[in-house]
């Protein structure tokens, strides 16, 4: 959420700022609510105030007070009615884009400022994951879940567990505290983390006897675990590694990338999530995007990184870089990392704060990033890692967690 303190000094900003990211919000409409509910909010508290007296009230100050009582009654409803047409647009505000983020339309102006590694040439035809791994088991599962559903299993199962020990101990070694957040949270959750506007609800799964949410990335329950604290400065920076099963609709996917594991409705990932001074969310960043390299490079993968423009960031986000591993069956990088600032768009919804050392209270930025997203890695790994004779070859790296080199 934004500050309206900020929109209304800076209404042609936000509206700029909303046409860059591809939103159609009407800053003037909210500008003009926001008069007519704070001129209601004043009229509310003098006729609060009106009702405040210190004796018994004369016959004709009862009457006065009666009269008084159902003016205010009105006067609150019709606050309610207008605060709750202001929250509606304000929620609907997406997050300013950072200053050095390029404006484009969309994903295919996106910027790629880095290649790392360069990607194998096969003497052979290169398989897709589901043509190598006779564990990653899809029929099976459409049997029983319907279709982008997958059972992981012997070898690739333990591939997992390795994957999850690789990347929890380089975080953990960095101060990152390890979490096994809940699934499954509530509409405010949810919506306090930017999801469900302009379409988002489309793609989470919904119980709607409980109107309670399950999780796409594990950061939508670890940034709510602090709604409405208050933090020392000395706290700062927090920083959470989450391991979740997350669950994502997919709406309209389609062609290759709903074969197999790459694109499915259910999936498991490490997430690392920081609460941080403003002054250091960009440096914080930085770190988050060079862990989530060394996480890669460590697997001996071959990627590149993209810096998105500002009509592919989403509506929390106010800077965001992808990682796209190269995946020799498709001859192209695919994204398998993403980072993110959202600034203090989430914490303002969470009121979520810190004090610093003269008291003074501030809101902390949040920050995400995929640690990794282990069903897209695992499809890196045994592509890039493949022999001829159908073997796949397990990164050093992890050898010692898998404890086995290879994969016939």
């Amino acid at each position: 959420m934004l500050d309206i303190k900020f929109i209304k000094e800076n209404p042609e900003l936000v509206k700029s700022g909303a046409k860059a990211k591809n939103y159609n919000v009407d800053i003037d409409a909210l500008l003009k609510i926001d008069e007519e509910r704070v001129a209601i909010s004043i009229k509310r508290d003098a006729l609060r105030s009106e009702l405040k007296i210190d004796k018994k009230p004369t016959p004709s100050e009862l009457k006065k007070l009666e009269k008084t009582k159902k003016e205010l009654q009105s006067v609150e409803k019709k606050y309610e009615e207008i605060d709750a047409k202001f929250k509606k647009i304000m929620l609907s505000l997406p997050a300013i884009p950072r200053d050095d983020v390029k404006i484009g339309k969309d994903e295919s102006e996106n910027e790629i400022i880095k290649k790392v590694g360069k990607p194998r040439v096969f003497k052979f035809k290169p398989k897709s994951h589901l043509e190598l791994a006779k564990d990653i088991d899809t029929d099976r599962a459409t049997k029983v879940s319907g279709s982008r559903f997958a059972y992981l299993k012997g070898k690739i199962a333990q591939l997992e567990i390795a994957l999850i020990n690789y990347t929890f101990d380089i975080l953990i070694k960095e101060g990152f505290n390890p979490v096994f957040p809940p699934v499954l949270i509530n509409r405010d959750s949810m919506s306090a983390m930017g999801y469900l506007e302009h379409g988002g609800e489309n793609e989470t799964y919904r119980l709607e006897k409980d109107d309670m949410f399950l999780v796409g990335t594990s950061e939508q329950s670890i940034g709510p675990m602090h709604k409405d604290e208050i933090f020392s400065e000395s706290d700062l920076p927090i920083r959470y590694c989450a391991f979740s099963t997350c669950f994502r609709r997919e709406a309209g996917s389609s062609g290759k990338d709903t074969a197999g594991i790459f694109r499915v409705h259910q999936f498991d990932k490490i997430e690392m999530f920081s609460f941080v001074k403003p002054g250091d969310s960009d440096r914080e960043h930085n770190f988050l995007l060079e862990l989530e390299e060394r996480i890669v490079s460590g697997l001996d993968l071959p990627y590149r990184v993209s810096k998105m423009v500002t009509g592919d960031l989403g509506i929390p986000a106010a800077r965001k870089y992808d990682i796209e591993t190269w995946i020799p069956s498709q001859e192209k990088y695919r994204e398998t990392h993403s980072t993110s600032t959202c600034v203090d768009f989430q914490s303002r919804r969470l009121n979520i704060k810190y004090r610093d050392d003269e008291g003074n209270k501030y809101f902390v930025h949040t920050l995400n990033g995929t640690a990794v997203a282990i069903g897209r890695m695992i499809i890196a790994i045994i592509e890039n890692n493949q022999q001829e004779d159908g073997r796949i070859v397990i990164p050093k790296a992890i050898q010692k967690y898998t404890g086995f080199k290879e994969i016939a």
